[in-house]
């Protein structure tokens, strides 16, 4: 009984003689460097933010108003194309048909119109010579003036026909690109069904939506900040349209931006950040809205955190949340108070509770 007694108590002391190297190591660990900075408060934002989309300034989908198959489709997604380029065929039979048929009913009416004006002139030189009576004439007067009406009716009626063909004939409104194509051969095209969607690709515009209480803030010909969310680029606009009306667009109003400058990288399409100046600074709310930049953030899964200083300049990570992106800076919604600094970079690893020594 007694050795187990001394076994336990040498391995007591063994164990607290490691727990204290142990303690002796973590207090001789280094601190970590670090920088930080305070969080900037947009009490005295000097922009409202709305967020948009880069679409083409002209733009379409283009449709039939007949039926019939889809004979041959001339281009491809991304193709460009010039104003008047053959884009789609519609099957067109039944109007060549229908062509032939209103050929030869002008040819008979032309033929009828022929002889009732032969028979006109000859009764009006026999008028005067009193050769024919006044009711011989307004009977052949009239013989003329029905056939001439027959021929003119049959004439409009080819210019209907010919007008038809235009719609089995898709061809580009403007010079753009193709962009998409909703049918492929074979198909069967209604009348009001889109067939193929062409963008001019010569400018490029953003159309946002505002708030009715920064919309009167927002005037035409206003000089914007558009923030592509895809790159991070910055690019340069002016207002061009300003909605006075937010009937059907779910109480918001839209906003037309015509970009200046574009590169490939700019593709309709994108969403964007738009930052209008406002002269008058709007306040925000008591609860605060602040900004960090997006590298000081701290992304594992769906959470988003930050570094901060707790106390005995230990390191805390703080779970925040976020809001909209101002190029590289991001909106803290909750998570962050005014009075709070934030670790920016460090020189080494960070995690939760480790030393850190401000610079």
């Amino acid at each position: 009984m007694k050795k187990i007694i001394a076994i336990l108590t040498l391995s007591a002391v063994f164990l607290t003689s490691c727990g204290g190297e142990k303690k002796e190591q973590i207090k001789e660990e280094p601190a970590i460097a670090v920088k930080v900075s305070g969080v900037s408060e947009n009490s005295n934002s000097s922009f409202i933010a709305a967020s948009g989309k880069i679409e083409a300034e002209n733009s379409a989908n283009l449709s039939t108003r007949m039926m019939g198959y889809v004979t041959k489709i001339h281009v491809k997604v991304g193709q460009k194309v010039g104003a008047g380029q053959l884009l789609i065929s519609i099957n067109n039979t039944d109007l060549q048909a229908k062509k032939a048929q209103v050929d030869a009913s002008i040819l008979q009416a032309t033929a009828g119109y022929n002889n009732a004006k032969k028979d006109y002139d000859r009764f009006v030189n026999l008028f005067k010579q009193q050769s024919a009576s006044q009711k011989e004439l307004d009977d052949m007067t009239a013989r003329y003036e029905m056939a001439k009406a027959g021929l003119e009716g049959a004439k409009q009626m080819r210019n209907e026909v010919i007008a038809q063909f235009s719609y089995s004939n898709i061809t580009a409104p403007f010079s753009g690109t193709v962009t998409n194509t909703f049918v492929k051969e074979g198909d069967m095209a209604n009348p009001g069904m889109p067939l193929v969607s062409v963008e001019g690709a010569s400018r490029l515009q953003v159309t946002a939506m505002v708030s009715e209480n920064d919309i009167a803030k927002i005037k035409k010909g206003m000089a914007v900040k558009v923030l592509v969310k895809s790159s991070n680029e910055t690019l340069a606009g002016k207002v061009s349209e300003v909605s006075s009306s937010a009937t059907n667009t779910g109480g918001q109003y839209l906003v037309k931006i015509n970009l200046e400058k574009t590169d490939a990288s700019v593709l309709s399409g994108m969403f964007v950040n738009v930052q209008f100046p406002v002269e008058n600074k709007v306040q925000v709310p008591q609860s605060g809205i602040f900004t960090v930049p997006g590298s000081a953030l701290v992304i594992q899964g769906q959470l988003t955190g930050i570094y901060t200083i707790g106390t005995g300049n230990v390191a805390v990570l703080r779970w925040l949340r976020i809001g909209k992106k101002f190029g590289n800076q991001v909106e803290v919604l909750s998570g962050l108070s005014a009075s709070e600094n934030y670790i920016v970079s460090a020189e080494g690893k960070l995690y939760n509770g480790v030393k850190v020594s401000i610079q």
